[in-house]
């Protein structure tokens, strides 16, 4: 399984659009950060054909530690969650099976 990172995204951007590497990569960057602001905003942020962020508060609750079995409270927290679209789903489904 390979990783995807964000020079190889921005090297993408430069090979499709033809902008600069420079410009390709402060895209990249503007992107990213404008999905990050609406997420941290509490805003949900959907991508057509792709797939939607959430937010969501977790509420406390009751843990317990593998090793002595005692019980420990965990603390409320946000978690980010991601909803793959119908369009994704579909695409994934036909891809073909990695290489191992």
């Amino acid at each position: 399984m390979q990783t995807i990172t964000r020079a190889q995204l921005a090297e993408a951007i430069y090979a499709e659009l033809g902008l600069s590497r420079n410009e390709s990569a402060q895209l990249l960057e503007t992107v990213l950060e404008t999905i990050a602001a609406s997420l941290e905003a509490g805003e949900a942020v959907k991508i057509s054909s792709f797939g939607t962020f959430v937010v969501r508060q977790k509420g406390t609750r009751i843990g317990r530690n593998p090793k002595t079995g005692v019980e420990v409270p965990i603390a409320p927290r946000k978690v980010l969650s991601f909803r793959p679209s119908q369009v994704l789903r579909q695409r994934l489904a036909q891809a073909p099976a990695p290489r191992a």
